[in-house]
């Protein structure tokens, strides 16, 4: 029988970095490649469209991120990087066990701190690279336990500890952990009870 192996999951923007690095990124993209600045009436119509619940957040996620066929993607990544990986929260680094990010932002670009961070397991939304379009469900809310076990079988992993900044929407993964849930607020972890914090 194979051994049960016990990992620890944490959210990402907010959670192991001050900041949502999807939004972040589309601000340094404007800054660095400013004709990008075209795309903004349609991101506008779609959040309007979002806001009157015509479109669905992925939907609107969708939009966002339309400009990526007109910057180069790699470079801009690596750029961004370069100035916010010293803003990854020290503490990350303490841990002990394997450490699942799972995260809504795009994986490409969470993929590359990941690989600077040491991060040893990262699950996000997919992305088709040449468009900027997404790739099945924004990986948010349910979806990031359903990817869990996508990645890894059901019986093959124990959750620990779960870290997160937001109550509302990581109640799922924060409903796996065995040991303890900790809020992120303003980089510190708060523990609390999953049983107190959900018992409506």
């Amino acid at each position: 029988m194979r051994e049960t192996e016990e990992i620890d999951i944490y959210d990402f923007d907010k959670t192991l970095v001050p900041f949502d690095s999807g939004s972040l990124f589309v601000g340094y993209c404007l800054l660095h490649y400013p004709w990008i600045i075209i795309i903004t009436p349609a991101v506008i119509a779609a959040l309007a469209l979002m806001a009157m619940k015509i479109i669905s957040f992925t939907s609107f996620k969708k939009m966002c991120f339309m400009f990526v066929p007109m910057i180069p993607l790699k470079k801009a990544v690596s750029g961004f990087w370069n100035r916010h990986e010293k803003q990854l929260y020290p503490w990350f680094f303490e841990r002990k066990r394997k450490g699942v990010v799972i995260s809504a932002s795009p994986d490409f670009l969470l993929r590359e701190i990941a690989e600077r961070a040491g991060i040893d397991c990262l699950i996000c939304t997919r992305h088709n690279e040449k468009t900027g379009a997404i790739i099945g469900e924004n990986c948010r809310g349910e979806e990031k336990v359903r990817r869990l076990y996508e990645e890894f079988d059901r019986d093959s992993i124990k959750v620990m500890d779960v870290y997160s900044d937001s109550y509302r929407h990581d109640r799922y993964i924060f409903s796996l952990a065995t040991e303890s849930c900790y809020h992120i607020e303003g980089g510190r972890r708060v523990k609390f009870s999953f049983a107190e914090k959900y018992k409506d």
